[in-house]
């Protein structure tokens, strides 16, 4: 392991909130990576002797100890094949939209004030727009599924990214050593990506981390109005929409994709209030202190 990222984890280890939620995260994106080879099969094999078999029981086996849906299928075994498509949503949206909006807000940022302007406009109209109702009429028109969920939401994101990195571009580029770059002859791409971009890219990195999770939340809304995801894909926010007419007679259909939902936000806004410290050079001295203290108290 490179030798700089030993601090980090020391600091991230010493915080038990953001190392909890970084463990939480890690275990969901394996269970999402993994989960379809090995239990696809398993979450979409039909029992209906064992339709919304109750939770917390051992008698059918592992799968449904937390309880089956109604169509006898195991909660648990769909919980983990649908972490892979909520994931997979939530990320392509995220990286789409941070690669976008990052980019034409380095240009904007970086060169002349018209093409800053055009940019800008751009972002404006896309605000312009309710993110929910435009990712509503979209869905209607061109149908619910993974590519186009991901394209609507990413459109939706990408002024987030614009506007931010337009700001932090337009602050760093008259920096000492951007313009000693400059005098130097630098190109105006290395200046962009060896000189800029590497102290914009932990805000970037802050701000993806929280937009994963209003992604999530998002998509979650889409499945649960009907025009998200469509069977036989499978996410959590189309399983607590499936489980919406048993809430009285089997409350763990609609529970348990739920409670899965705001553990992941969760440990997602944790985590990205860490790293908006720790990522930044004038701030990480406070974890660094912090750390430096508790190691203190221990020796002591």
């Amino acid at each position: 392991m490179p030798r700089p990222a030993w601090p980090l984890l020391a600091m991230l280890w010493r915080d038990k909130l953001a190392f909890t939620s970084a463990i939480v995260l890690l275990l969901i994106i394996v269970a999402a990576l993994i989960g379809p080879a090995l239990l696809g099969e398993m979450a979409n094999d039909q029992n209906l002797r064992g339709r919304n078999f109750a939770p917390f029981s051992l008698t059918r086996g592992w799968e449904f100890f937390l309880g089956g849906d109604s169509l006898g299928r195991p909660m648990l075994a769909r919980l983990i094949v649908a972490a892979h498509s909520t994931i997979l949503i939530a990320g392509g949206t995220v990286l789409a939209a941070m690669v976008i909006g990052a980019g034409l807000g380095l240009v904007g940022g970086y060169i002349g004030k018209n093409t800053s302007q055009v940019i800008m406009r751009l972002a404006d109209v896309i605000m312009s727009f309710p993110s929910l109702l435009l990712a509503v009429v979209v869905l209607y028109v061109l149908g619910p599924s993974i590519p186009n969920m991901i394209l609507v939401l990413a459109i939706t994101r990408i002024p987030i990214y614009l506007r931010t990195t337009r700001a932090e571009v337009l602050e760093v580029r008259e920096r000492m050593f951007v313009q000693a770059a400059i005098v130097m002859g630098a190109s105006h791409r290395r200046i962009i990506f060896r000189h800029i971009l590497p102290v914009v890219a932990p805000t970037l990195v802050t701000i993806a981390t929280l937009d994963f999770a209003f992604v999530m939340l998002a998509e979650s809304s889409l499945s649960f109005l009907g025009i998200g995801v469509q069977p036989p894909d499978i996410t959590w926010g189309l399983m607590v929409a499936q489980g919406r007419p048993y809430l009285t007679s089997a409350w763990w259909l609609a529970f348990w994709p739920g409670l899965l939902i705001v553990i992941t936000a969760l440990s997602l806004n944790l985590l990205s209030g860490w790293m908006r410290i720790a990522l930044d050079p004038n701030q990480r001295w406070r974890l660094e202190a912090r750390s430096t203290t508790e190691a203190s108290k221990t020796n002591g």
